[in-house]
Formats: C-alpha cells, sequence, structure tokens
C-alpha cells in the first residue's frame, strides 16, 4: 500500500503538469485561446492580463513562504520561543496598497471592455443584423432586413460588424462562438440581449450553448460560416429563389403532408421549425450529424446518410427534441432525405 502511495505520489506533479500544459491545446474553430476577431481578441487579452498578475502574486507568495520557512526554521537544540511580532504597521499598509493597485490594474481595462463590448450595433445601417433564436434544440437565425431565415448554420461575412439580437423561444439558453466572442443569455419571458462581434477572415466556426436546457444541452451545437462579402450577397440571393418540390408526385404529397406542415423550403411550407433551404450544402444535420464523404466517428455520414438517420429516429439522436418519430417506411425516409440532400445553394 505504501509503494503505491509513493507512486502516486511522485505522478501527480506530473499528471498536473500534463493537465495545465493540455489546458492550452484548442481548435481554432472553436477555442477561447485561439480567437478568430476583435471581439474574442479583446476578451483573450484581459484573460492574458488576470493571469499574468495571478501568477506574478502565486509566485511572490509562495517565493516568501519558502523563505520565511528557511530562515525562521527551528535549529536543532533551540527550544526558546520565539519574539512575537505583531502590528507592523508598514507591512499592513504594503500588503493593503499591493492588493489595491493590482485590482485597480485589473479593472480599468476591464470596466472599458465590459463597455467597449456593450456597444449597441442594433441601428448602424453598415451592421448585418441578426435575429438570434434559442430552441429545444436548435438555433433559428434571422436576418430582418435582408429578409432571409435559416437555422442550425449562421453565415456572415468576414471583415463586418455582426449585431445580434438573442431570444428564447422556449428555456434559458446562451448563445456563445468560442474563438469569435463570448456568451450571451436567451433568458425566457420576452427579455431580448444584444451583442456584436466580426470576423477577421473566412472560416467555419462553432457554435455551442452555454447553458444547461435540458438532455441535449451539449448537442445543441451550431456552425458559423464566414464568406468574403460576394459569396454572401449571392447566398442571400439564392435563399430567396423558388425551390422546386421533388418531381415524383407521391414524394411531393409525402414531403407537403409530413414535413411542409412544420418546416418551410423556399417560399413554401410554415415557419415553425427549422428552415430547411439548403439543407443538403450545410456542415451539419440537426447541428450534430457531420457530414463528410469520409466518416471516422459515430456522428459522421454522408449528408444522405444523416438525413436518414435523423428523419427515421430524431430521438435517438437528441433525446428530447420536439421533433417526434414520423410513421415512415424505410423507402420513403429515403425518398425524403434523397431531395433534402439535393437542396444546395451555390452562392
Amino acid at each position: 500500500m505504501m509503494n503505491r502511495w509513493h507512486v502516486l505520489k511522485r505522478l501527480l506533479p506530473l499528471l498536473a503538469g500534463m493537465v495545465l500544459l493540455l489546458s492550452a491545446c484548442g481548435r481554432a474553430d472553436l477555442s477561447t485561446l485561439k480567437p478568430q476577431g476583435p471581439v474574442a481578441e479583446e476578451q483573450f487579452g484581459l484573460m492574458k492580463l488576470t493571469i499574468t498578475i495571478m501568477v506574478i502574486v502565486v509566485l511572490v507568495v509562495f517565493a516568501i513562504a519558502g523563505y520565511v520557512i528557511l530562515r525562521y526554521r527551528r535549529r536543532p537544540g533551540d527550544k526558546s520561543i520565539p519574539v512575537q511580532v505583531e502590528g507592523n504597521h508598514k507591512l499592513e499598509i504594503i500588503w493593503t496598497v499591493i492588493p489595491i493597485v493590482l485590482l485597480i490594474i485589473i479593472g480599468i481595462p476591464t470596466v472599458n471592455s465590459v463597455f467597449g463590448l456593450a456597444k449597441d450595433y442594433t441601428k448602424d445601417p453598415n451592421a448585418i443584423q441578426i435575429n438570434v433564436t434559442a430552441h429545444q434544440y436548435w438555433w433559428e437565425f434571422e436576418y430582418p432586413k435582408l429578409g432571409v431565415k435559416t437555422a442550425q448554420e449562421l453565415l456572415i461575412p468576414e471583415g463586418t460588424i455582426i449585431s445580434v439580437e438573442a431570444k428564447t423561444a422556449d428555456v434559458l439558453h446562451s448563445f456563445w462562438i468560442p474563438s469569435l466572442a463570448g456568451k450571451t443569455d436567451t433568458n425566457p419571458g420576452g427579455n431580448v440581449n444584444t451583442m456584436y462581434f466580426k470576423a477577421d477572415h473566412t472560416g467555419v466556426f462553432l457554435g455551442k450553448c452555454a447553458e444547461l436546457c435540458g438532455p441535449s444541452h451539449s448537442l445543441m451545437d451550431f456552425k458559423v460560416k464566414v464568406v468574403d462579402k460576394a459569396s454572401f450577397d449571392r447566398w442571400v440571393a439564392a435563399m430567396k429563389n423558388p425551390v422546386a418540390l421533388p418531381q415524383d408526385q407521391e414524394v411531393a404529397d409525402l414531403l407537403n403532408k409530413q414535413c411542409l406542415s412544420c418546416h418551410a423550403i423556399g417560399g413554401n411550407g410554415g415557419p415553425a421549425f427549422p428552415n430547411l433551404t439548403g439543407i443538403g450544402g450545410r456542415q451539419t444535420v440537426a447541428g450534430i450529424l457531420v457530414n463528410t464523404d469520409d466518416p471516422k466517428y459515430k456522428n459522421e455520414g454522408t449528408v444522405e446518410e444523416n438525413l436518414e438517420k435523423w428523419i427515421a429516429d430524431p430521438q435517438a439522436v437528441k433525446p428530447g427534441t420536439l421533433m417526434p418519430k414520423v410513421d415512415l417506411t424505410q423507402d420513403q425516409v429515403k425518398a425524403i432525405a434523397k431531395y433534402l440532400a439535393g437542396l444546395k445553394l451555390d452562392y
């Protein structure tokens, strides 16, 4: 037992060092430690400032403690009682002033950033206005000035300020794009929170719900796709174009009856649940099933395979989702999935 304890004591510092080292690792599309926009950069700067000050304080305190332990340790044979020293006003003033100075160093840039990042761009004509609505367990994105509504994939132009008004359709959620901006809660009761962010370059970034909202909270992901301005304009135009229903009348009737009562495709259908326009060209199905022709993990597959999996049994993919399991045959599921997989926007 003692030998095991000695081994454990030797391993603990190694494990602690590995945890500290690996905590700095992260993906550029997900990590707050690899900011990809000015808002995230400013927030990361505050993080580095506070961590630097904390590290300095810890090192100084440990150095003083080590010095005192070594300098004033009891020597062999010394049984005398040390001189009792208390009430050193000079030291008390120093220990009081130092924390105040450190708080000022942290506080001034923090307050400056908090008010700066709270700037309201909802009336700015040069900003892209987006209404974000959180649902269990999906995200709705509306571009009110552009007349476009989509879901699960937020498409924005690079180098442009994105003004967000965030709300929820049900319970409390939190809108978070780690690489681009901090979290913003979507609160029940009609409350609307605002924020803004900007992406420095094109790419795809992962968004998350950062507030426990139910059994599929961890599966409530979305993508932020950053494109150049010309591509964004073409996407907006493509979203407004009419979308043809399946040529097979039986599949078209099935789609009208089973899908378009809740979902919208082009100008057809209802707005209650995710807009499916262009779903075949998205990065994911349901925000969590990754579309790829080279699947390596359980949640990966081709667009058509992922759509089949989702349509056949939504609860198996996202427990607690409001989308019911529809009574469809396997052939009907395949037919709908094939049609939806072909809905791709050219932009």
